[in-house]
């Protein structure tokens, strides 16, 4: 990235020798993108976020699309339809809800206790004015994954019946640990995150298959095929490409790591702290090896992490990326916790340079700051019986 942010930081759209340096940076970075994704190089949409890259695939969706069902809804009298999930990240969330109060159907398909969609809840809500399908690939919460490839298939032999009609999958959390091939998973649009696989914040991309009728949240100069205006940031382009192509090459062995460790803390957390519940699934198979969701009963997980980060211990509670409030999690209580357990849950997320002596430290003081706690509330948590001591 450094040589984009003074040296050569030439304006893409600009026709001089600094402007073709920063174009050709651009353009490579987007190709060398499209090859992970088994996409073709102009099916690459780079936006400066996740969320800006939900948005344009929901709302541009929408916007496209109306006019060609326009002879089906008045026949049938019907709105055009959404299905998505009860457990999708907010920017996906929030959108859709903003396109239920303007008129779209939605339906909300509802998750097992680990987190799963029922594939034969899916097949009974496809209608044929469902326009669009957004559902996460790993939730960022509780790491369930869907079975994408599955759900794939079955919009793609619903297609030829009904038609047009949509797949966006949300691959934020998904990219540094499955399958991202857009062909394999039967997507027609897929969000990737950059700062979830060391990249830097402040870039996205959108995979739009070609074909695709999608209309602009973002007018201007016409960059991005006219479908993204705004200067392109290319240091950050160059930054997704770097980061997305040695998450690609460490996949397996990172994959090996993460569930190695994961099962060794899940395994020793059980051991230290009788009460505890572990949050989605159990198989690893259904499950993203790096997120750790856990209920401590009966303590508030704010007061948990504040005392965490004492320590030097980065947990969290909820998802990262939504405005703080005393709301609790929609995710959790979408598998049926209660929202006393939602508020004593954390999540521990594990990275590339976690290691098992930065887990055993994490074990080692999370009894003592359980216990502290405790200490504070004995009545309230007299029932609760945590750990060992």
């Amino acid at each position: 990235m450094a040589p984009f942010w003074s040296k050569n930081s030439g304006n893409p759209s600009s026709f001089n020798d600094s402007g073709r340096k920063a174009r050709e940076a651009v353009e490579q970075s987007r190709k060398r993108i499209a090859r992970i994704l088994g996409a073709k190089n102009q099916e690459i949409i780079f936006t400066s976020s996740a969320t800006e890259a939900n948005n344009l695939a929901i709302f541009g969706i929408a916007k496209a699309n109306p006019g060609s069902r326009m002879k089906l809804f008045t026949k049938h009298g019907n709105k055009l339809h959404i299905i998505t999930t009860l457990i999708e990240h907010h920017s996906v969330l929030e959108p859709i809800k903003k396109l239920e109060k303007e008129g779209f159907k939605i339906t909300y398909l509802p998750v097992n206790k680990e987190g799963i969609i029922n594939l034969e809840d899916f097949k009974k809500a496809l209608k044929p004015e469902t326009l669009l399908i957004s559902i996460i690939y790993v939730n960022n919460e509780i790491g369930s994954v869907q079975p994408i490839k599955k759900i794939g298939k079955i919009i793609k032999e619903f297609k030829k019946v009904s038609s047009p009609l949509y797949f966006h999958v949300d691959a934020s959390q998904a990219s540094a640990y499955l399958d991202i091939n857009a062909n394999n998973l039967g997507a027609d649009l897929m969000t990737i995150s950059s700062h979830k696989i060391y990249g830097p914040k402040g870039i996205a991309a959108l995979y739009i298959r070609r074909g695709t009728e999608i209309k602009p949240l973002i007018f201007g100069g016409g960059q991005e095929w006219g479908l993204r205006s705004s200067t392109e940031a290319v240091p950050l382009i160059v930054g997704l490409a770097k980061a997305l192509e040695i998450t690609n090459s460490k996949k397996q062995m990172t994959n090996s790591k993460m569930e190695k460790l994961r099962t060794y803390f899940v395994n020793e957390l059980k051991e230290e702290f009788s009460s505890i519940k572990i949050n989605g699934p159990e198989e690893l198979h259904d499950k993203a090896p790096h997120i750790i969701n856990a209920v401590f009963p009966g303590i508030e997980s704010e007061q948990l992490l504040l005392h965490l980060d004492k320590h030097g211990i980065r947990a969290s509670a909820g998802s990262a990326c939504a405005s703080r409030g005393i709301e609790p999690s929609h995710v959790l209580t979408a598998i049926g916790l209660s929202k006393e357990e939602a508020r004593s849950s954390i999540r521990f997320s594990l990275g590339r340079e976690t290691s098992k002596t930065d887990l055993d430290y994490v074990l080692k003081i999370l009894p003592k700051v359980v216990n502290i706690i405790k200490g504070l509330y004995p009545k309230d948590l007299k029932k609760h019986y945590y750990t060992k001591s």
